[in-house]
């Protein structure tokens, strides 16, 4: 038999698991950061790019693209040349793709904290790093697709069939969802609104956990997992239903994350309905890989590598029964907006992402480098370290959550709420909050552990950038399918094929929710009290959504009557026609704001922005003096307006030519009220007298952020006029 040598390329292997390391350390450390801002909020004080607000973004970036996006880059090079016994298509594309990716991953780590952001969830990167990604993206597809038409292995194996269904169902929801208008080099606005745009953005923000997050990593657990343990994977046939009835339900799920909003209760009992589905191929995969590992629990008990697959397959299956429960409406009710959600989003992130990674490095490395692991016990260390960092920060935080829903909903016999100061929830589950930044501390200490074993392995062991390797040429057989030959079988060598039908298997849900919302007129129903933003008020917008805001404070009212009592009418789709983009939030940290308009008085807010705890005690916001030092940029608002003007929002010629005029008689409006508190006239004399005498230039208080983001604040809420109850019964 003919055969033909080759050579693997490990060492485009060797520069995505460094980087998995390198910007994993650096994106957990960002969230053990952001842990401690709970319990130390001005520890960062008057530093507008370490607030808490910038960070957020940065550190859910860099944990899913950095570090997850690192981990499965690395799996993938290695496994597929492997599986197809062929070298990557092309070196180029595969430098383009490692080198793309880091400048990506850069440029985010610069322009988050700066601002830049575009609000939406793990999609806040502004329009120019949208397109970077895109193209890398494609070159990352180009490279494995090339590869698998040169493979010298017939049969496409499992793993790979997630492999291709994550290529172009990422690419899909990417380019969706980033469908933006640009404003100037860092600034844009999402073509939806609205109720479109939250049902766009959760269509992606969920997917995103699913084939970024998911589907990947269960194509790395089909390859690494057997590999560890010797075994070959379970059942086929169950990997075939897994992957199939997987990324077939997976995509409708999204609205679950939008239950009681004004999303149209159709698409949300479609979201609730294929969430519930998700749990059969979820455990189905589970079960295929716990399996696997039949006959081999002896060596589970002596292989770190073992043990940290075993609990990130357990991980996943803990992470994929609670998201189907939580999809439950009765459940939702109580979790959505609470802790909950974050102790079980981070059971899916810690142990199914970082723990079946770990595992991945601590056996890659020691292959790559031709030796053994320098410490076992060092590894084993790491894997009971880490699981300890796991238990100690969920756990606190499913309890912090159920405190925070039932609190909430609490009344006394009269009718009023017990609670209803939102802050006496905050200081009751501070404990937690220590318990959670001490978890996360243990983690990260397993994964400098990781760190320091890693180099030792290298330094002990000797590199091999081209791996021999050989394998006989694939000979060219009938497309046909052979009588003894299964549809599937026939269609693992048709790759163009099975991508196709993937390709569609994951359109046919997206069409199904994003077409009607997008082309059916009444979707929304329109009110005709709701006006467009002022020019203030838009600028002030755009404020909150750069300092993110929208991470602690939601602005949707759901008709619960704990929540109407506490903030005030629910929430109605209409009112939502002119954002862009939507706002309506996944956490309240703090209080819901939709209905705050001309709840309190602008000196509240002034005073609110300077010193958060003197106007509520006990608050974990941090103070945003920046805010108020800080001169407002008006060189865009035109430029905004029009663009506004494109995506259907009615501002006129005249408005637009007058936005300046607009802006200042609103703003001086607001700087009069800040002047009826006696301290404040006291304060911005002696601050207008110290500029004279340093000569620097003093900004008129109409003239800088803070009256903006007031104005904005002011308006929440304010276009729809509700009847209280004594209104409705003097009428009577």
């Amino acid at each position: 038999m003919e055969v033909e040598k080759f050579y693997y390329d490990n060492k485009i292997v060797k520069s995505f698991l460094y980087a998995t390391i390198f910007w994993g350390i650096i994106g957990m450390s960002v969230g053990l950061i952001l842990a401690f801002m709970f319990l130390f909020p001005n520890m960062t004080d008057g530093i507008s790019w370490l607030s808490f607000g910038r960070l957020r973004p940065l550190h859910t970036n860099a944990v899913i693209f950095a570090f997850v996006g690192n981990a499965i880059f690395a799996g993938v090079y290695y496994s597929l040349q492997r599986l197809l016994k062929a070298r990557m298509w092309s070196d180029l594309l595969s430098k383009i793709n490692f080198w793309g990716w880091q400048l990506i991953i850069v440029a985010a780590a610069i322009t988050l904290p700066l601002g830049y952001s575009t609000s939406k969830e793990y999609a806040e990167l502004e329009w120019p790093i949208d397109i970077a990604i895109a193209l890398v993206w494609v070159a990352f597809g180009a490279n494995m697709i090339g590869t698998i038409l040169k493979r010298r292995q017939r049969h496409l194996y499992v793993a790979i069939w997630f492999y291709l269904a994550t290529f172009v169902t990422v690419a899909v929801l990417h380019i969706v969802n980033s469908i933006e208008i640009p404003v100037s080099a860092f600034k844009s606005y999402s073509v939806y609104a609205g109720v479109q745009d939250a049902l766009v953005q959760w269509w992606y923000g969920h997917n995103a956990v699913a084939f970024f997050l998911t589907t990947p990593f269960l194509g790395l657990m089909y390859y690494f997992v057997p590999k560890a343990a010797n075994r070959p994977v379970y059942s086929y046939k169950l990997s075939i239903v897994h992957f199939w009835s997987l990324i077939f339900i997976y995509i409708w799920a999204g609205p679950h994350h939008l239950l009681y909003s004004a999303l149209p209760d159709w698409a949300q009992n479609l979201g609730v309905a294929f969430s519930v589905m998700l749990i059969a191929p979820s455990w189905g995969g589970m079960i295929n890989g716990l399996l696997t590992l039949r006959g081999a629990w002896d060596k589970v008990r002596t292989s770190p590598v073992l043990k940290f697959m075993v609990v990130a397959i357990t991980g996943y299956g803990m992470a994929t029964f609670e998201g189907p429960m939580l999809s439950l409406k009765n459940v939702n009710a109580i979790a959505h907006f609470t802790d909950w959600i974050i102790a079980h989003v981070h059971v899916g992130a810690l142990a199914w992402n970082g723990f079946l990674a770990f595992g991945m490095i601590y056996w890659l490395v020691p292959k790559l480098f031709k030796t053994t692991l320098w410490s076992k016990g060092w590894a084993n260390a790491h894997f009971w370290i880490g699981t300890l960092g796991i238990i100690m920060y969920a756990l606190p935080m499913y309890v912090a959550g159920f405190v925070q829903a039932f609190m909430w909903k609490q009344f006394n016999p009269d009718g009023t709420l017990v609670y209803g100061n939102f802050l006496e929830t905050v200081s009751e589950i501070i404990p937690m909050y220590w318990m959670r930044a001490i978890g996360g501390s243990l983690y990260i200490l397993g994964a400098t552990m990781m760190l320091v074993n890693v180099i030792k392995t290298v330094r002990q062991g000797t590199a091999v950038t081209d791996e021999l390797a050989e394998a006989a040429p694939l000979k060219r057989v009938t497309k046909r399918k052979t009588a003894k030959e299964g549809y599937h079988t026939w269609l693992e060598r048709r790759p163009v094929k099975l991508t196709i039908y993937a390709t569609i298997a994951i359109l046919i849900g997206g069409v199904v929710q994003i077409i009607p919302s997008l082309m059916v007129d009444d979707y929304v129903p329109k009110i005709t009290s709701v006006k467009p933003y002022t020019p203030l008020e838009l600028e002030g917008r755009d404020i909150y959504i750069r300092e993110s805001c929208n991470a602690c404070h939601s602005q949707m009212i759901r008709p619960f009557r704990s929540e109407v009592e506490r903030y005030g009418e629910y929430s109605k789709s209409g009112e939502y026609v002119y954002d862009h983009p939507f706002l309506w939030g996944s956490k309240r940290t703090g209080p819901d704001l939709f209905r705050v308009g001309g709840k309190y008085s602008d000196n509240w807010h002034f005073n609110h922005f300077y010193d958060p705890q003197s106007t509520s005690s006990g608050s974990i916001m941090p103070s945003y003096k920046w805010l108020i030092r800080s001169e407002l940029d008006k060189s865009l608002t035109e430029k905004k307006m029009e663009a506004m003007v494109s995506l259907g929002v009615p501002y006129t010629e005249e408005e637009i030519a007058r936005a300046q005029e607009w802006m200042l008689e609103q703003g001086t409006q607001i700087e009069q009220n800040l002047f009826s508190d006696p301290d404040f006239q006291k304060t911005y004399e002696a601050d207008k007298q110290a500029a004279a005498e340093s000569g620097q230039e003093f900004i008129e208080m109409r003239n800088r952020e803070v009256v903006a983001i007031i104005a904005y604040l002011q308006r929440l809420g304010t276009d729809i006029k509700v009847k209280t109850n004594e209104e409705v019964s003097s009428n009577n």
